[in-house]
């Protein structure tokens, strides 16, 4: 069995780490090539100085011997302690000097040729030594000093770039968020007189596109509304032309046509109402269980209702019923049936079993006018559902139920989020081929699909009170 892969923390893999961790090292280099130059230099100029001072005694030690004159206390033919190797260095006519031990004390030794033997001196080298010895330890504590100074000198000057950076991608993330008003306005990029480093000029970048997407995005939800507010008098206009038609079938086909006109106008006009992110809540408290049975009495669907568990939410009706609106019919017109509403404390469950939701849906989310498979493409039912679900602040998620998952067009289906109406004006996004020619983005024969079904699940903020709930009910 293979050895599982030890993993770093993740702290570890942060800019400030790794910049504190080349510092160390490279502080701790320095310093002990430091530390060896210094000791190196002053160990030998040390010793150098001890031989200078051992070999004089010893001149003056050898002219007494010669002489005949007695030897001083510290030197002598022979003596005991002297290094073998110098004893033997001087036995072959030679002078030398040596560092050794004496009595447990550092002892310099230098020794000559005497006659075929060894005359030596010897001085107490114990002061030198614990120069030495004091020397390293200075050398040990400065460098832990200079390596703590530059380490925090490093950390900050790093904490400051990272800082800086992290701000950089919080911004980022609010853009990518939806918030096209955030900015960096890095003090550098405002600034031109100031010295621009990389995280200014990213920084700029940074600010520089979100502009110019706010710009666009703006400018297409002007168009948006635009367009959806000219088409409003043409289409009230053909819509009462329409009624004075004959009766017969080329007359219901105009007047279907002109509401699926009317209805997708209202839709671009509340999406481009949700783009602006200006949308105005009416909050008020509500049993969900009977909010969720008005909704399916509205929609006049054979729709089941089943409450496990009712729930008080403090919520925007109307909203809320537009949601479970465009879900319930969005389940009718391009799911299968039975479909079942589920109220199980705040959370609502739209459920059918025809061929579920197709996979980049339930990846990222209902997409407008989304084309695929040479269809007419996506309208704007579940997207405008995610929309008024984000405006009060729920939470609406979507899944397939257990059997296989729904696989996008069948032989027969188109695309289309905004193929029908409901009751309530919602339009499917799970469709399949309709009557109409309205064709859905979880599309296709319910031969093609699989039996679990799509399921929507709208969870609503719960309300919590000490006293009794001001249940609203119409």
């Amino acid at each position: 069995m293979k050895a599982p892969r030890l993993r770093l923390p993740a702290w570890t893999a942060t800019l400030t780490w790794k910049a504190a961790v080349f510092i160390a090292v490279m502080c701790c280099a320095l310093a002990a090539l430091l530390g060896v130059l210094v000791h190196v230099s002053v160990t030998g100029q040390t010793v150098h100085d001890a031989r200078e001072k051992a070999l004089t005694r010893l001149t003056e030690v050898t002219r007494l011997y010669e002489a005949g004159e007695p030897l001083p206390r510290f030197s002598g033919i022979d003596p005991e302690g002297l290094p073998a190797s110098l004893r033997a260095l001087a036995a072959r006519g030679e002078h030398g000097t040596m560092v050794a031990n004496h009595e447990g004390r550092p002892t310099m030794w230098a020794a000559g040729p005497a006659d075929g033997r060894a005359l030596a001196v010897r001085f107490d080298y114990t002061q030198s030594a614990e120069t030495i010895d004091a020397l390293d330890r200075s050398i040990l504590g400065s460098s832990v000093l200079a390596i703590g100074a530059t380490l925090l000198v490093g950390a900050f000057a790093v904490t400051r770039v990272t800082r800086r950076l992290h701000l950089t991608a919080q911004v980022a993330r609010r853009i990518s968020a939806g918030d096209l008003d955030a900015r960096v306005s890095d003090p550098r990029t405002e600034d031109p007189s100031r010295p621009q480093d990389e995280v200014a000029t990213v920084s700029g970048a940074l600010d520089t596109m979100a502009s110019s997407l706010q710009r666009k995005l703006q400018s297409e939800q002007r168009f948006t509304a635009d367009v959806a507010h000219e088409l409003r008098t043409p289409l009230t206009g053909l819509s009462a032309a329409a009624e004075l038609l004959p009766d017969g079938r080329p007359s219901e086909l105009v007047q279907d046509r002109v509401k699926a006109m009317r209805d997708l106008t209202e839709d671009l006009l509340e999406i481009s109402r949700l783009d602006a992110r200006n949308e105005a809540v009416d909050l008020a408290v509500h049993e969900l269980g009977p909010l969720a049975a008005r909704v399916v009495r509205a929609s006049g669907t054979p729709t089941e209702v089943r409450v496990v568990r009712d729930a008080t939410v403090e919520t925007d009706r109307r909203r809320v019923e537009r949601v479970l609106g465009n879900l319930i019919a969005n389940a009718h017109k391009h799911g299968a049936p039975p479909v079942v509403v589920t109220v199980d404390g705040p959370t609502v469950t739209v459920r059918d079993h025809g061929p579920g939701y197709p996979a980049y849906l339930l990846a990222s989310g209902p997409q407008r006018f989304r084309t695929e498979n040479g269809g007419k493409g996506h309208g704007l039912g579940l997207t405008i559902a995610v929309g008024q679900a984000e405006v009060i602040g729920a939470e609406l998620v979507f899944a397939n139920g257990e059997g296989e998952e729904g696989g996008g067009s069948g032989a027969d289906g188109g695309n289309g989020e905004n193929s029908g109406s409901g009751a309530d004006g919602g339009n499917g996004e799970n469709s399949g081929s309709g009557a109409d020619g309205g064709n859905g983005e979880n599309s296709g024969s319910k031969a093609d699909g699989g039996s679990g079904g799509a399921v929507a699940r709208l969870r609503l903020p719960e309300y919590v009170s000490l006293a009794d709930p001001p249940v609203t009910e119409d």
